[in-house]
């Protein structure tokens, strides 16, 4: 099957039968979101928001985040994966936000990857689900579906990130991003696939091998 025809298929299901795909962190304005995109590094979106409520109520803008101590932030965020980092670069992002942005969330991909703590996966999620950019963030989910389903065959997560640009329209790039997270987080899963029950199974090229 060709790449194109995988892409045509799959985008029509999803589009056909989830019309509807959102973030699963909780957040209500952008400094939350992107807070809690550079939690969720290496760990669950579940963890994240059992430490974003406190997070938000104790620092709810970039100047009071700016103004803690990346101590007094790792005592809230301690049951997160690298806990000492990311305090650290939450506060050194919040300041940076301050300086440089007025407390405001960039919009623009390089400014937000100037940020302490925020890489390209971070930077793209931020401005597809805020400011609704044609970009398609890449997380171990995303790398992997991508892979399995034939989709892309890029060995760095920037390569499958051009893949899905290069034949996603840009219309569909925000919820595609989506689609492919909560597939890979529920159907496509690491360990053990739902293969028998994915609804999209005809257009995967792991699928579709011959056993042997």
């Amino acid at each position: 099957m060709r790449r194109k025809d995988r892409f045509d298929g799959i985008l029509r299901y999803f589009r056909e039968n989830v019309p509807v795909a959102e973030s699963e962190l909780h957040f209500e304005n952008p400094f939350q979101l992107i807070c809690a995109v550079v939690l969720s590094a290496q760990c669950t979106d579940k963890r994240v928001n059992m430490v974003t409520p406190q997070l938000f109520r104790l620092y709810p803008d970039a100047a009071s985040l700016a103004a803690a101590s990346p101590e007094d932030v790792y005592g809230v965020i301690k049951s997160v994966s690298y806990p000492n980092s990311k305090a650290t670069h939450l506060v050194g992002m919040a300041r940076q936000l301050e300086e440089r942005f007025a407390g405001k969330v960039p919009s623009d991909i390089d400014e937000l990857m100037s940020l302490p703590g925020v890489g390209r996966k971070t930077a793209n999620v931020v401005a597809s689900i805020i400011y609704d950019k044609p970009v398609i963030a890449v997380d171990t989910h995303v790398f992997r579906v991508s892979h399995r389903l034939g989709l892309s065959s890029g060995k760095t997560p920037r390569e499958v990130e051009l893949d899905l640009e290069r034949h996603i329209p840009e219309e569909l790039r925000p919820i595609a991003h989506h689609w492919l997270i909560l597939h890979g987080r529920y159907i496509c899963t690491a360990r053990a696939p739902k293969c028998a029950d994915c609804p999209i199974q005809k257009w995967c090229r792991e699928y579709s091998k011959p056993v042997l």
